[in-house]
């Protein structure tokens, strides 16, 4: 494949049209359709759609823009940075992460990153679905105990398990203990281990709220027992506002960093992933129990 061919499909495709990408890269607009239409011909594609007045991506054209986009830019940063010798990291950074990571450290974070990268502008999407990270444009997503996906590498960098708590002042009877869930979650016993073993709780919900946060202000109130990560509710079992029953047995959670395997790892993800490192070094629950004081 002709990469200069490619760059000026690339050039063409950001602009919207070879008229715009011509004047912006101060070259005939003539060379750019021939280079292109070049390309097209060597993979025996049809990368554009072309109307009168407009020029729109084929499938198999935005297929090849997506990727071939990011890799090329990541490859000109990288060219940039080599021969300017500088080592400073530049550019846009889109991140997605879970909504209890981010109200309890994300902000935190991105404002020391910022920090630290006064040139990388920083973007954070605060969401639990599955993104698509090619499709959307992400360049790193963080995730609670990802399926196996072959298009995603990564690494944990935090580790997190499930602990039952309840207000001080709460009975722990031997037949059902009423319980706050989250919405969504089918009713079913509670398996813990503690000190003294296992044993099962019968659990009666008698709230169902979609937010961790929100249940762990209910149980604080007295509405029930609940189990919740232990870097949510750690500081309430060391000051005896929770009491801790025990742990959920085979409960360990862990958080990755993803990025696609498709591609370099640009020097921007590379710095956060070791930032990551660095704010939580051991990875256990109680590091991230720290953010919730601010």
């Amino acid at each position: 494949m002709d990469l200069l061919a490619l760059a000026d499909f690339i050039l063409v495709a950001r602009h919207g049209g070879f008229g715009k990408a011509a004047r912006a890269a101060r070259r005939p607009k003539a060379t750019l359709s021939r280079r292109v239409g070049e390309l097209e011909a060597a993979l025996d594609l049809r990368l554009f759609e072309r109307g009168r007045r407009d020029l729109k991506l084929t499938e198999e054209g935005r297929a090849l823009f997506e990727r071939a986009g990011a890799l090329l830019t990541e490859l000109e940063e990288t060219a940039a940075a080599i021969a300017s010798g500088s080592e400073r990291v530049r550019g846009r950074l889109r991140i997605s992460a879970p909504l209890l990571f981010s109200q309890t450290a994300m902000g935190r974070l991105a404002a020391e990153f910022s920090r630290r990268h006064t040139e990388i502008r920083l973007e954070v999407t605060t969401e639990d679905r599955a993104v698509d990270m090619i499709e959307e444009g992400y360049d790193l997503v963080i995730r609670v105990d990802p399926a196996a996906d072959d298009a995603l590498v990564g690494r944990p960098f935090l580790h997190d398990r499930l602990v039952v708590v309840a207000a001080p002042d709460m009975p722990r009877s031997a037949g059902v203990v009423t319980a706050v869930v989250r919405g969504g979650d089918a009713a079913q016993n509670w398996r813990l281990a503690n000190a003294a073993g296992t044993s099962t709780i019968a659990v009666d919900p008698v709230l169902r709220l979609s937010s961790l946060i929100m249940i762990r202000d209910a149980v604080r109130a007295g509405a029930g027992a609940a189990r919740l990560p232990l870097s949510l509710v750690s500081r309430d079992i060391a000051n005896g506002r929770l009491a801790h029953w025990g742990d959920i047995a085979d409960s360990d959670i862990a958080l990755w960093a993803l990025y696609p395997s498709r591609r370099l790892l640009n020097a921007r993800v590379s710095a956060f992933l070791d930032f990551l490192r660095q704010s939580f070094p051991h990875a256990a629950p109680e590091e991230l129990a720290a953010y919730l004081d601010g």
